[in-house]
């Protein structure tokens, strides 16, 4: 919906107009349409506009309630805020316009903190209250909308985004050294309230803080903010679902929910079991037939390919619209794909997104995708290990055996009874075994930082399927919430979530483990749900694919290759002793020999030397 930043002087000075204004260019693809600024004393707001919902300047912000006490400052979608409007209304409120930001600061002055509990959507929001000189920020359930923070001095700053707080930084950001490990050796980021920079901060999500502007000036500078769990996943389990058919019209009305729009919607179809799920109920149950569609597809054969899959749908929908991205298009993008992210990504799957956002660019405002359905719904490959290790000390033998066979038959592969003897191992083993995996580690690096490493509990600690698919949404799913608003956000599209509606997400992670994984396959109620609604050649499929690309074949293309050796060669790389270059020069050579696939590792590589040259340097 847009970008929000925010300056507090914690010494009461005047905020001028000027750091804020920094602030808002530095993210003006977030919002395109309008902008604004408000300021008062020691605080000052900014806000730009991505127009969606009331596309006349009754949405425009910052905005001020009827009173002129309080002032708002809202990135994100209220999908019930019609609903809501109406209770309000028979609480006898007035509104003067259409938008959800409207009544999401309406919804505040009546229930205050209580009115995030009402909420179905994503946000981050700032309202200063002018009577009692405070200000209350809040995130979202699950941490769709991004919000990030930092103390400098004696300001507190906070933003939409990581570059805009940098900009107006009085001192050259640091590296975190633990953030950097972390990805390094586990793929993760976000499982913590850290980034990539030492000064910068996220709001967790399911958070707020309140924040006295006028007298805790030592105590923000000393301690920081103190934020306020609001949302606990695990304390907030609903009844299951009884039947495929409740969780399909439970599906359904998130769907519709998010069809709330007043510019063009569309929908990121890959051809896998999720976003088309999310195209068919859009087609057969909503009836809307012009919806248009953006698919990233590559050569027949290559990894990622889903064309046959998303082939299904010709017929049924007009306007598809497909892009290939390439090792070429992969080596142009470089600067703008990490300067849209603003952090290292673990793999190149984020910039296929990347591709179908650029794509979608100017055609919608708005897309919707499957995105969480995999973290809901035990959709990684792993998760059969979690399932099979649970089978196993509860002495199941007849259902693990029968579930092994069918996986090892419908797979053609054995990884989850590893992965099952993988999770066994104590937390301390499985850290031992990654690090050892990342054997290209400098070794004083890995000593240092693997001490300090806290994420194999967070990753390994899981005694079961559920606890598992709770710490995934605790831990995990934030990391992919980030890349998607990121990529979505620099091409002025919102991205909306249908899996991640709160109500669907309660009762599924509360079913028991044979309602989502049976037969060797995952997403079960998912897939007797969509029964004569989706292509039988999707709703059945095995494989799993996402956003994924064909990297281990790109990283072996002559002009990546040119770029990677120049990038490992570099004084800089060599220079900064996290990686230990010999070990990179023999794991790059099996690669280019088609002995290992080690595209992961060498782009982990090269994207950490690029960031460190645009944003530490």
């Amino acid at each position: 919906m847009c970008g929000i930043c925010g300056i507090v002087n914690l010494d009461t000075n005047i905020v001028s107009q000027q750091p804020v204004e920094v602030m808002m260019r530095r993210m003006k693809h977030r919002g395109p349409d309008d902008e604004g600024i408000f300021l008062e004393g020691n605080i000052g707001l900014g806000f730009v506009r991505l127009s969606i919902i009331d596309l006349s300047s009754g949405g425009h912000q910052p905005m001020v309630s009827y009173d002129n006490r309080y002032v708002i400052v809202f990135n994100g979608e209220i999908y019930n805020y019609i609903e809501i409007r109406k209770e309000l209304e028979g609480r006898g409120y007035r509104f003067r316009s259409s938008s959800d930001t409207e009544v999401l600061l309406m919804a505040f002055i009546e229930w205050g903190e209580k009115c995030l509990e009402k909420f179905n959507g994503m946000w981050v929001f700032a309202i200063y209250d002018r009577e009692r000189h405070s200000l209350f920020c809040a995130r979202d359930r699950f941490g769709i909308k991004p919000f990030y923070y930092l103390i400098d001095g004696e300001r507190f700053l906070f933003a939409s985004e990581i570059p805009p707080l940098l900009e107006v930084l009085s001192t050259k950001p640091k590296p975190n050294y633990q953030a950097i490990y972390d990805y390094l050796v586990f793929n993760r980021t976000d499982q913590d309230e850290s980034t990539f920079f030492v000064e910068v901060r996220k709001l967790q999500h399911g958070h707020y803080f309140k924040m006295d502007i006028g007298n805790n000036r030592s105590n923000v500078i000393k301690k920081g903010i103190d934020p306020v769990r609001w949302y606990d996943l695990s304390r907030n389990l609903k009844e299951p679902f009884k039947s495929a058919d409740e969780f399909y019209n439970m599906f359904l009305s998130s769907v519709a929910l998010r069809m709330r729009s007043d510019v063009p919607v569309g929908v990121c179809l890959s051809g896998g079991l999720d976003s088309s799920s999310i195209v068919s109920v859009i087609l057969k149950d909503l009836g809307i037939s012009d919806i248009k569609t953006f698919s990233a597809l590559y050569k027949q054969g290559q990894k990622g390919d889903e064309t046959e899959f998303i082939e299904e749908y010709k017929g049924q929908i007009a306007n598809m619209h497909f892009i290939t991205p390439s090792s070429e298009s992969l080596l142009a993008d470089l600067q703008p794909f990490l300067r849209a992210q603003a952090e290292p990504i673990p793999s190149t799957a984020p910039y296929a997104q990347f591709k179908v956002m650029e794509l979608a660019h100017g055609k919608v405002t708005v897309t919707l995708d499957g995105q969480g359905a995999d973290e809901l719904l035990a959709g990684y490959h792993y998760f059969f290990g979690l399932y099979f290790k649970n089978l196993f000390t509860h002495l199941n033998w007849i259902t693990l055996f029968k579930e092994a066979t069918s996986y090892v038959r419908n797979h053609r592969s054995c990884y989850g009874l590893f992965a099952s003897a993988f999770f066994m191992m104590p937390s301390w083993l499985k850290t031992i075994a990654r690090v050892k995996e990342k054997a290209y580690l400098n070794d004083s690096f890995a000593r240092e930082y693997s001490r300090k490493s806290r994420i194999a509990d967070s990753l390994y600690s899981a005694n079961n399927l559920q606890s598992s698919l709770l710490d995934h949404f605790e831990y995990k799913l934030e990391h992919l919430l980030k890349w998607e608003d990121r990529n979505s956000m620099w091409f002025s599209i919102e991205a909306r979530l249908p899996f991640l509606d709160y109500r669907l997400v309660e009762r599924t992670l509360s079913l028991s483990p044979d309602q989502i994984i049976r037969s060797g396959t995952t997403k079960y109620i998912l897939r007797e749900s969509m029964k004569g609604l989706l292509p039988e050649k999707i709703r059945m499929r095995q494989d799993k694919i996402g956003f994924d690309t064909p990297q281990a074949e790109w990283f072996r293309s002559d002009s990546l290759l040119r770029f990677v050796r120049e990038i490992l060669a570099s004084d800089s790389f060599l220079n900064r002793r996290l990686i230990d270059s010999s070990r990179t020069g023999k794991m790059l050579s099996k690669h280019i020999r088609g002995e290992k696939d080690a595209s992961k590792e060498i782009w982990k590589w090269i994207i950490l030397e690029l960031w460190f040259r645009e944003f530490i340097d």
